[in-house]
């Protein structure tokens, strides 16, 4: 039987503004490409660059880009799937070949396409839908693993890699001194922050949290990090609890300019900047600042695809700490209501659950035992 002609999917309208609107069920397109049904898909922090308008996008684009779900048609290229195969979808499609895949650089890849949005190129509509066409299939899709349910494998589509390329570009494999002495400081303490922090607790012993939103703080204290209120002077925190020298390595994941800033008034002479918070502003550097701190930066989106397999196997490690990320499911109809409450940060986050898997949503998440 073939697949229906509409579907239900997740539209941009205008700053503020979703629908939920029928809309045609897309085809292959070329060889590469894979018709996926979608099962559960997610509202992400990035998401609200385009929701709030700080990031212009032309209207009417299904929005999504964090979904899994179940092959019903693919291009005669895509032979390592079959049909019926559960699949998780990194939010950039892959090649594997170009000059950057193969340097393990896939947030570049040259032929990548980024899903849910439309600005200013390489875009492809979104899995906030019943179904949704994925380029480069053979070599973005990755096998649903056992272990984990299912909702909470829509965050290895962005958030839990994303949070691990951060705290790993600098903090992974250090030696024992380092692991033991290092101060490491995560500014935000929304999804992306709080899985950034779990994934630097594995690989030192010493992580403060930052944000203005105590129940987000008393989520990140759970973790087993310390925790500092905005307001309460962050930096003299951090230089207290490094000796005076500073932090030692900060993770930026809000993307404005006033946390960048504070990411360079706290970090130490020598030490490192990870930022994977989305910056839509220019912001001043001051040269001769950075030239007397010795600092090093690193921004830009993660390659999900490059490192899905170590970022998997610590989610499948710390999945009961980051399994209230996923909050609350909620049916596809629901959704204009769930960007209004995820903007107002009433919810972590939220799994939309599509088809059968709908009538059961509203439910919370659980990790596997």
């Amino acid at each position: 039987m073939g697949l229906p002609k509409t579907m239900r999917a997740v539209v941009f309208k205008s700053d503020f503004k979703v629908a939920v609107e029928d809309r045609p069920v897309p085809k292959i397109q070329h060889p590469t490409d894979a018709i996926l049904k979608v099962t559960s898909t997610a509202l992400c922090g990035s998401d609200l660059h385009f929701y709030r308008g700080h990031l212009k996008c032309p209207k009417d684009f299904i929005c999504g880009h964090e979904f899994v779900g179940e092959i019903v048609e693919k291009g005669d290229s895509v032979k390592s799937f079959a049909i019926g195969d559960q699949v998780v979808v990194p939010f950039y499609t892959a090649c594997g070949d170009c000059y950057y895949c193969v340097r393990g650089q896939a947030s570049r890849c040259s032929k990548g396409e980024l899903f849910g949005n439309s600005a200013p190129a390489n875009t492809v509509d979104g899995g906030q839908a019943e179904y949704v066409r994925c380029p480069l299939a053979e070599t973005t899709f990755v096998k649903t693993p056992q272990g984990i349910p299912e909702e909470m494998l829509v965050l290895m589509a962005d958030i839990f890699p994303t949070g691990y390329f951060a705290a790993s570009r600098f903090l992974k494999n250090l030696p024992d001194r380092d692991r033991k002495e290092f101060t490491v400081a995560v500014i935000g303490a929304g999804p992306v922050g709080v899985c950034a922090a779990t994934c630097a607790l594995t690989m030192v012993d010493n992580v403060y949290v930052i944000d203005s939103i105590p129940d987000r703080l008393d989520e990140a204290k759970k973790l087993g990090a310390n925790v500092i209120d905005l307001k309460d002077d962050p930096i003299a925190k951090i230089k207290a609890a490094s000796g005076g020298r500073g932090a030692d390595v900060v993770i930026e994941c809000v993307g404005h300019a006033d946390a960048f800033q504070l990411a360079f008034d706290m970090i130490r002479p020598w030490g490192q900047i990870s930022s994977i918070g989305v910056h839509t502003e220019t912001f001043p550097v001051n040269g001769l600042l950075l030239y007397g701190k010795n600092v090093t930066m690193a921004f830009g989106r993660c390659p999900v695809r490059s490192i899905f397999e170590e970022a998997l196997a610590l989610l499948v490690q710390e999945q009961k700490k980051v399994a209230f990320l996923c909050g609350k499911t909620m049916s596809l109809e629901d959704a204009p209501k769930a960007y209004e409450d995820f903007e107002q940060r009433k919810v972590h986050k939220i799994v939309f659950k599509i088809g059968e898997a709908a009538k059961k949503a509203g439910g919370e998440i659980k990790a596997a035992a």
